[in-house]
Order: C-alpha cells, then sequence, then structure tokens
C-alpha cells in the first residue's frame, strides 16, 4: 500500500497524524517502515508543542512495534541525541530486551529522569546497566543500584566515570569488592572525590602494585599512601578507622539532626569533648556546605589555620573551638603557649572576612582554594 503524506506544519498536525494512524492500522511492513522514518525526520526538524511531540511518540510506539530490532536500534540511536525526543518512545526504548535497541538511549538520551534509570537498574540486564554507567552523569540513587546490583564490569565503569556521584555506600561497597580486583582498586583510587577514610580503608587492603600506582598517579595522596604501609594502626587510623559500619550510622544521625534544625555548635561542641571524630567531621562538612575530606584535613592538619578560618566563620565562641582543637591534636595535648597563641589568633580573626573565604571556598570545594585565602583572612 502506497502512503501520501502531508507536509507536517504546525497549523495542520492533525491531519498529518491522522495520516500515521492510518499507516498504522491499515499500512504494509514497507509503508509502517517508510512512516516511522518519515515521521522521525519531520518530528527532529520541526517545531512542536509538548504535546504534538507526545503524539508523535505514541505513533512513533505503535509504529516500532511492528519493525525488527535492527530498525529499532536505529530509532534508539536517532533519537538518543535529539533533547525534544517524546519521553514515551525514549522509556520504551530503553527497557527494550534487546540492548542494541536500549543502549544508546540509556547512554545518552536526556530525556531518561533518575527514576526511570532506577528502574532500569533494577529490572534490566548487567548489559542496560553497563550503558547507564557511562552515561555522562549519574547521581547517587542511579549509582547505588549500579555498585549494587552490577557485575565487575558494571562496578569499574562506575568507578572510572568522573560524573557518576557516589554516595558512601556506593564507594565503600566498591572498597569491598575491590579486595582481589587490582584494576578496580586502582580506578577507585584515582577518583578526585574518594573521601579520605574511604581511601584509607581502600590502601590498606591494596597490593603494594596498586599502591606505587597510585603513588604515581595520585602525588596528592603519596603521603596517605607511603603511611598506610609503615603505620597502618597508627595516628590517622586510630583516630578516623577504617570506613566501617560506625560511619553510616554517624551519617544517618548527624545528617538527621542537620535536616530537623538541630544540629549546631552545641552539638559540635559536644561530640568534640566526646572525641567522637566522625560526628564532628560530618557535623563541620555540613554545616560549612565542604566535603567532608576538607574537614578532616583541617582537624588533623599541623597548622591549624584552615581550622580557626571554619571555626570563626561559623561565629563558634573559644570554648568550642578549643575542643576541636584538642580533638585534632597528637594524644589531644597541646601546650599552654601554643594554646595562648592559637586564642590570639583566633580572636584577631574578622568574622566577615572569615565568612567571605568561606563562601569562596563552598564555590571551589577544593584544599588549594582553602589554602590561596588562609592568610588574608587570617591577618586581615
Amino acid at each position: 500500500m502506497s502512503l501520501q503524506f502531508k507536509t507536517a506544519r504546525k497549523s495542520e498536525p492533525k491531519s498529518f497524524l491522522d495520516d500515521l494512524e492510518e499507516a498504522v492500522a491499515r499500512g504494509t511492513p514497507a509503508s509502517r517502515a517508510k512512516a516511522l522514518w518519515h515521521t522521525t525526520d519531520l518530528m527532529i526538524a520541526g517545531s512542536f508543542s509538548d504535546d504534538e511531540i507526545w503524539t508523535f511518540g505514541e505513533v512513533v510506539t505503535r509504529l516500532a512495534d511492528e519493525i525488527e530490532v535492527a530498525a529499532r536500534a536505529q530509532l534508539s540511536e536517532r533519537l538518543a541525541r535529539f533533547d525534544q525526543a517524546p519521553v514515551n518512545i525514549i522509556h520504551k526504548l530503553a527497557f527494550d530486551d534487546a540492548i542494541e535497541v536500549a543502549g544508546p538511549v540509556l547512554r545518552e538520551s536526556k530525556q531518561l529522569e533518575t527514576y526511570a534509570l532506577v528502574a532500569n537498574a533494577c529490572t534490566k540486564s548487567q548489559a542496560h546497566m553497563l550503558s547507564i554507567s557511562q552515561r555522562d552523569t549519574l547521581e547517587e540513587r542511579v549509582t547505588d543500584e549500579l555498585v549494587k546490583r552490577g557485575d565487575q564490569e558494571v562496578v569499574k565503569s562506575v568507578a572510572s566515570n568522573s560524573g557518576a556521584k557516589l554516595s558512601d555506600f556506593g564507594f565503600l561497597n566498591m572498597v569491598q569488592r575491590a579486595e582481589g580486583d587490582s584494576i578496580l582498586a586502582e580506578r577507585l583510587g584515582l577518583r578526585k572525590d574518594i573521601p579520605r577514610h574511604v581511601f584509607q580503608q581502600l590502601i590498606a587492603k591494596a597490593t603494594s602494585d596498586v599502591k606505587k600506582r597510585l603513588e604515581l598517579e595520585r602525588p596528592d595522596m603519596a603521603r596517605q599512601i607511603q603511611s598506610s604501609v609503615s603505620e597502618l594502626g597508627g595516628e590517622l587510623q586510630s583516630k578516623f578507622g577504617p570506613a566501617s559500619r560506625g560511619h553510616f550510622v554517624a551519617k544517618r544521625v548527624v545528617t538527621t539532626q542537620h535536616r530537623l534544625g538541630n544540629l549546631n555548635e552545641s552539638s559540635i561542641s559536644s561530640y568534640a569533648r566526646s572525641h567522637r571524630v566522625e560526628e564532628v567531621t560530618i557535623g563541620m562538612s555540613l554545616l560549612c556546605s565542604l566535603p567532608g575530606d576538607l574537614i578532616e584535613r583541617a582537624l588533623l592538619d599541623k597548622n591549624r589555620e584552615m581550622l580557626l578560618i571554619l571555626c570563626k566563620g561559623l561565629d563558634f565562641s573559644w570554648d568550642t573551638m578549643m575542643a576541636m582543637l584538642f580533638l585534632g591534636a597528637k594524644d589531644h595535648r597541646i601546650t599552654a603557649s601554643e594554646l595562648r597563641s592559637l586564642e590570639n589568633d583566633y580572636d584577631r580573626l574578622n568574622i566577615e572576612t572569615s565568612r567571605s573565604v568561606l563562601a569562596f571556598c563552598q564555590s571551589r570545594k577544593t584544599g588549594t582554594a582553602i589554602d590561596a585565602s588562609l592568610k588574608a583572612a587570617l591577618y586581615a
């Protein structure tokens, strides 16, 4: 059966779509395929309302049901990078059992919402998860499912994806799976966003070859790698310990406090006086809106300027500041003269300048950004 298509201008989409409905209902396989590609071309080239695009999607979905896998795969390739592609057809393609059909949209389509990616990871194949793991960006809810359900190839792909955000659960699950898998251990160790307490856990279990490669490729972590070899039970390990269930519990408790509006200076002071480093780290991270590894660094750094800036920016009292200084000090001891000097430095800090530095650091979220601003703030 031959089919003459009317021009799909915005003034007459209904007539055009009526022709497509006829092609679906009465056409031959050849005319349906012709209708599919004609519709796709017009949809990509044209300018239609959301309702019209949705209707296109309904018709294309019906046409796609009538074509073979190779043609559906071609359709997926064409629509994967079309940002206005109908969500209904994108979802249908993403959940196709054939990975050659689902793969392109799972990897590239911006029309797939987080909930759809999570559902796909929970219900489809390892190949589907591998495709999802290769997206430019991934939220933690998605990577949690990929790490939990995916095989080693999927997990390695997630670890290599710098645009994939990982939760503490994701990081620690991957550390466990990296045992005996040097490739995964190295890829995980190369991530710039890996928290220090997780990095310590990874290095503690890594082979000597992995440690040597990471030391070369992560000079910023070289000191930690070296100390893990000679001082695995030393100061950092005793203060922060390996990534453990205790960290999860602390994070859940402190995060709940923060969500309820109960996390404040009094909380931090109480945690510090009780030598609860995990809670202090997580709490300060939330209050300062900075990564936890930067807070850990501030607590442990022999140069206390970073910690002074953060606490002054939060307008903490000297008593709270002092509790945090003792928390990070070796054996929790500070000489009287050093303490007096630190108190003078803290009094001299300007709160508004400190807040400006904190805001700047929040925009950069890097230790380098903080270091560049410390002296100016301390002596303003």
